[in-house]
């Protein structure tokens, strides 16, 4: 019996967030005195895929039919439950993403298991299997028991600091049977997030709102955040307007991020917008109105022109 982890790959390397499941998981398999066991779909690389060990991970299970190679919920969900059912996984990990949204139902269906999303800590063994989860966007916590023989936890990002280590983890070929049913959806067109740092992987995020008064005027926020080798955001009406792509709009509809800290340089602050953004760390407003909601929420505040503040603080960053 191991804890299985599905871990992501971006562009064949392990996302951030995968590591930190696969420490998690590892963390949790310590606890219950078995093994991690990683379950990794789609094309890569075995150097790459053996980096899980660093992270925990004694074993990967990799699914590399080329059928799998376009990101498909329904398919990506029958293969993680089969690598579960084949390890006997009491405990299946992911990080919460979209694609774990969309896998982590799908899962509890098939292994007619507990589901808990949000988890933000290790389980508490003492008395059964309790898990403490975030609920209210951030605002409140939840503990959950699990009764069910299986468990599924869903890790919140950038919760989970993982260690690394010089280890690496052996790489076993998984071939399950793939049912044609899960493949009625046809992928027709990707179309990718751009940039140096993508923003839901982001420690460090700077964005701005109709504060910036126009896309022209974007270089001051793409300035600090290269500075601070961060990821550019913005709010609903700024890619509403076009001002900006839709990948970068954070809020209760858009993406929502928990980075170590979240710069907003005139933003007013709308609960739509905090929704997605008050799970931060720390979080510093920019705004010339003293007035402006974002205040209420923030560990910092700046109370000036952004095209003064802006500048100022990127050249400071430098000068670090």
């Amino acid at each position: 019996m191991s804890v299985l982890i599905f871990a992501e790959l971006d562009e064949g390397k392990l996302k951030k967030s995968s590591q930190e499941a696969i420490f998690y998981g590892s963390k949790v398999a310590g606890m219950l005195g078995t093994s991690a066991t990683a379950v990794v779909i789609g094309a890569a690389d075995q150097g790459e895929l053996a980096t899980a060990g660093r992270f925990g991970a004694t074993k990967v299970l990799h699914a590399a039919d080329s059928k799998l190679n376009e990101v498909n919920g329904m398919a990506y969900a029958s293969v993680v439950a089969a690598a579960a059912q084949q390890e006997g996984a009491k405990v299946v990990v992911l990080a919460k993403s979209s694609l774990g949204d969309a896998m982590a139902a799908r899962l509890a269906g098939k292994l007619k298991a507990g589901l808990a999303p949000n988890v933000i800590d290790l389980p508490d063994l003492s008395n059964g299997f309790r898990v403490k989860t975030s609920i209210y966007t951030g605002k409140a916590f939840a503990f959950n028991e699990l009764k069910a023989d299986v468990k599924i936890l869903a890790i919140k990002k950038n919760t989970i600091t993982p260690e690394e280590t010089d280890a690496s983890a052996q790489v076993d070929a998984f071939t399950p049977t793939l049912n044609d049913g899960d493949f009625v959806l046809k992928v027709t067109n990707t179309e990718k997030a751009t940039g140096d740092i993508l923003l839901p992987e982001a420690d460090l995020v700077v964005s701005a709102g109709r504060g910036l008064k126009g896309p022209e005027n974007w270089g001051i926020v793409e300035d600090l955040a290269k500075a601070l080798h961060a990821a550019t955001a913005c709010s609903k009406p700024v890619s509403d307007l076009d001002w900006r792509p839709h990948h970068e709009h954070v809020g209760q509809t858009g993406i929502k991020v928990s980075p170590n800290l979240y710069i907003a340089a005139g933003i007013s602050g709308a609960i739509q917008h905090l929704a997605g953004v008050n799970s931060s760390k720390v979080i510093v407003v920019i705004n010339k109105d003293p007035e402006a909601p974002f205040f209420k929420s923030a560990d910092y505040g700046i109370v000036g022109d952004v095209f003064e503040v802006l500048p100022r603080l990127t050249k400071a960053v430098q000068a670090l």
